[in-house]
């Protein structure tokens, strides 16, 4: 009686293994990895979170654009925190993060924590993945289980930060492009695009539509008229290059899909959101459509996007270290 007990046991933690890896194929990761070696893992992250956000409600999206960023320049490693340093050239200095991201205090906060509890157990890369899923949920958007186990990246690419990740003018034709190059498609792009129903934009980001679209010293004409003499007024045609605008002047704090149906009323901040539905591309252009009249669609679909998002390039297993300080190198 003893050994089929023991043998039914052992069924079960098999079938359930196999499970959690076609749930997440080939990714090696598994949302219960730190289910024996940090159970507290998921609530000191909450816990961060709901104060830092109390401070600053903008920190979710910073949070958000994180993970993004780390994702696009090497994989979901965090690559993107480590400081410049004698063998690091730190990707925070790239044109795309220079004096743009945000959120590093946070992540320190939320590691310093986690050394406390499980010393050299919760790697930085799964930090930043958790703490893009807690900001979502903070923020009134869809929760999701994250896979975990990545490991941290001993390297840092300023080039890969430079090259991939996609300017606030691209045209649709680079973002999907330059989606398609990390393993996502049209409809990761659109979804993972509504990240953009919070946070805030640098004027510097959006100056040219106002004034020089194209070269020809004129707005860009998808802009809604009332919309940009608003921009205006915030955004002047010299200087004022940190002044910020909501990039979804509906409810710049709530994660909904007021993004989607400001796209389709002219009022899209930066080029790049606004080309998903007047850049001619049809996919696009409806995937716009779904999504502003149906926000459970959405939710869903952001979700999965942000799942199959944070699972580029992670290292798991031997590969790569997990920091003791998200900022250097052990």
């Amino acid at each position: 009686m003893a050994f089929v007990k023991l043998f039914s046991s052992l069924l079960l933690v098999a079938v359930l293994s196999w499970y959690r890896l076609e749930a997440f194929p080939g990714s090696g990761l598994d949302p219960e990895f730190y289910q024996f070696s940090c159970p507290q893992a998921n609530e000191i992250v909450m816990t961060v979170l709901e104060n830092a956000i109390v401070k600053d409600p903008r920190i979710a999206a910073s949070l958000l654009r994180l993970h993004f960023h780390d994702c696009f320049a090497l994989g979901c490693d965090a690559s993107v925190l480590l400081d410049d340093s004698k063998n690091v050239v730190s990707e925070k200095n790239s044109k795309p993060n220079k004096n743009s991201l945000r959120g590093f205090e946070v992540i320190d906060e939320i590691k310093a924590k986690m050394e406390q509890v499980c010393p050299h157990t919760v790697s930085c890369a799964d930090i930043v993945a958790l703490a893009a899923r807690d900001s979502t949920v903070l923020s009134g958007g869809p929760h999701w289980e994250v896979p975990l186990g990545r490991r941290d990246s001993t390297k840092a690419s300023l080039s890969e930060s430079n090259r991939n990740i996609p300017a606030p003018n691209s045209t649709i034709q680079t973002l999907i492009a330059k989606f398609s190059r990390q393993g996502l498609d049209e409809q990761d792009l659109v979804a993972l695009s509504g990240a953009h129903t919070i946070g805030l934009a640098r004027c510097a980001t959006f100056r040219q539509r106002l004034y020089n679209q194209n070269g020809k010293n004129q707005p860009d004409v998808t802009l809604e008229r009332n919309y940009y003499n608003d921009l205006k007024s915030s955004c002047p045609k010299v200087g004022g290059d940190n002044n910020v605008s909501p990039l979804d002047v509906s409810s710049p704090v709530r994660f909904d899909n007021t993004y989607f149906k400001l796209l389709l009323s002219g009022k899209g901040l930066l080029s790049s959101d606004e080309v998903l539905f007047a850049g001619n591309e049809q996919k696009a252009a409806e995937l716009v459509r779904t999504y502003a009249d149906d926000e459970d669609r959405f939710f869903h679909q952001f979700a999965d996007s942000m799942i199959k998002m944070g699972k580029i390039n992670v290292l798991t297993g031997s590969k790569g270290e997990i920091r003791k300080n998200c900022r250097r190198l052990n």
